[in-house]
């Protein structure tokens, strides 16, 4: 090799800073001259494929639509996000602050170097510290996807040493900054596993290893319900199954609560609201497999997964919790009461609801979600609705059955699932819905502002509604009459629930 091709040390990388630079381009130049087997088809691509994050833009959609999951869909917001952290510090700071001129490319073969050069600086490789906070981001939600993804983020990091666009320590050090970026974010917005389990009150349940004794009654519609039906009858052999549409939903759970000492329900927080209410009136246990698009419920009880739920029925491991009621319910003011296990709403969300399960056997839960929203938003009125003696126009009302937490911007895991308490959240009436709603969302989960009050209640009266105003309760919609009153029942349902770890 000529001493041409050797690139001298600037003028000014002199003593420490010097050597280092000549450590680095001689590590450089010895991997530019290795053979690596079976990287030449493969790196160059994954590089290009990298560019302005494309690639993991692409991996998080994959994980969010296919992975089947809340933890996997939990797992690529916080990759993505941990990117965009990354990526605003390389930009802003790290590419200033050290101004290093790109690798001479006359020991690395033509055959690997990429068509385009970059332009920018070397220090640090941005293209690392991207690959790296993405995945540390999904790592520390699901360690699953974590490791599904770690191969592809350091064949990344490889491939701009491997095409001649950055030297080793470039790597490195954008690596460590992307790492850094992950962590960093989850110090502002905590993980969920990160967060205390809510409180629950511990209850009697029979143990039920094997399944014996426990009926489970599945609604064949609900999101992956008949999949996830497949692996309680594999878990549970003795257990029996019911499968079901959701017209025969309400009476075959009326049947199963009268055959065994405990009732199972399979499907999403709407059907898991129905067995809730069975599962109350008789007095039975309940165990719930998460088999919907949604389900809030099972997840702040810590089922996740068919085998939480299956550890739970083996150990007899249960807990009481506070069913929210409302009157009067969905059959009318002639009915009976209705009952929530996480929210009721009034306003915009129900609305959102009723478009997303028109849109979501077409498109998917998720992406129905985010159109129905952006329509809704967009053309919605302000309720006009009579709330504690006072009238007012409101975008939304929300009432929680017990205290939400903040995981971000957003109401997230609750603080008790047995504290006796309702989460009012306002969102006042105004021009602009979807500015309003970020705002109380961004306020916190007890202020007050011209935009947003929050505040604690056991009962909450509201009246001169417009009759046929539709509201939410647990992803189900109905329609109202002129007044509701929503209270709630403490520690009115046993449920299985795995122990603490």
């Amino acid at each position: 090799m000529s001493s041409a091709s050797i690139p001298s040390v600037p003028p000014l990388l002199t003593g420490v800073r010097g050597r280092f630079h000549s450590r680095d381009v001689a590590v450089f130049q010895n991997l530019a001259r290795r053979h690596w087997p079976a990287a030449g088809p493969v790196l160059p691509r994954l590089s290009r494929s990298a560019n302005h994050g494309l690639l993991w833009f692409a991996a998080a959609g994959a994980m969010a639509a296919f992975g089947g999951s809340a933890r996997a869909r939990r797992a690529a917001l916080r990759g993505v996000a941990s990117l965009a952290v990354a990526s605003a510090a390389i930009n802003t700071v790290g590419k200033g602050a050290v101004r290093r001129e790109r690798p001479i490319l006359d020991a690395v073969p033509v055959i690997r170097q990429l068509k385009r050069q970059p332009v920018t600086t070397s220090f640090p490789s941005g293209h690392a510290a991207s690959a790296a906070a993405f995945a540390t981001g999904v790592a520390l939600e699901s360690r699953g996807w974590g490791a599904v993804v770690a191969p592809v983020a350091l064949s990344v990091a490889a491939s701009r040493v491997y095409t001649g666009v950055h030297y080793p320590s470039d790597v490195l050090a954008g690596a460590v900054l992307g790492v850094g970026a992950a962590f960093a974010l989850r110090g502002v917005i905590p993980t969920r596993g990160q967060l205390p389990a809510p409180g629950r009150p511990p209850a009697e349940a029979p143990a039920l290893p094997d399944g014996r004794d426990l009926v489970v009654v599945v609604n064949q519609e609900s999101g992956t319900a008949t999949a996830t039906a497949s692996l309680v009858k594999d878990a549970l052999p003795e257990a029996e199954v019911v499968e079901c549409p959701p017209d025969r939903l309400s009476a075959e759970l009326e049947k199963a609560a009268g055959r065994g000492r405990a009732l199972g329900v399979c499907g999403g927080d709407g059907t898991v609201n129905q067995a809730a209410a069975v599962a109350a009136v008789h007095d039975v246990p309940l165990a719930v497999f998460p088999g919907g698009t949604l389900n809030h419920f099972a997840y702040d009880l810590g089922i996740e997964t068919v085998a939480d739920a299956v550890a739970a029925l083996g150990e007899g491991s249960a807990v009481r919790v506070d069913l929210g009621r409302f009157r009067p319910g969905p059959d009318g003011p002639g009915g009976a009461h209705g009952y929530f296990l996480n929210a009721f709403s009034l306003g915009v969300y129900p609305e959102l609801v009723r478009m997303r399960e028109r849109w979501s056997p077409r498109i998917g839960g998720w992406p129905a979600g985010v159109l129905a929203a952006l329509r809704v938003l967009r053309g919605e009125r302000p309720l006009e609705a009579e709330l504690q003696g006072r009238r007012r126009p409101l975008w939304l009302l929300f009432v929680g059955n017990g205290l939400f937490q903040r995981v971000g911007p957003a109401p997230g895991r609750r603080h008790n699932l047995a504290d006796g308490l309702l989460d009012v959240r306002v969102v006042h009436g105004g021009r602009t819905p979807a500015l309003r709603l970020l705002a109380a969302a961004v306020a916190g989960p007890l202020t007050r502002s011209p935009i947003h009050a929050a505040t604690r209640r056991q009962r909450v009266r509201i009246s001169g509604l417009k009759p046929g105003t539709p509201y939410a309760y647990d992803g189900e919609v109905a329609h109202s009459g002129s007044e509701l009153m929503i209270d709630k029942l403490p520690e009115a349902l046993t449920v299985y629930c795995p122990r603490p770890v």
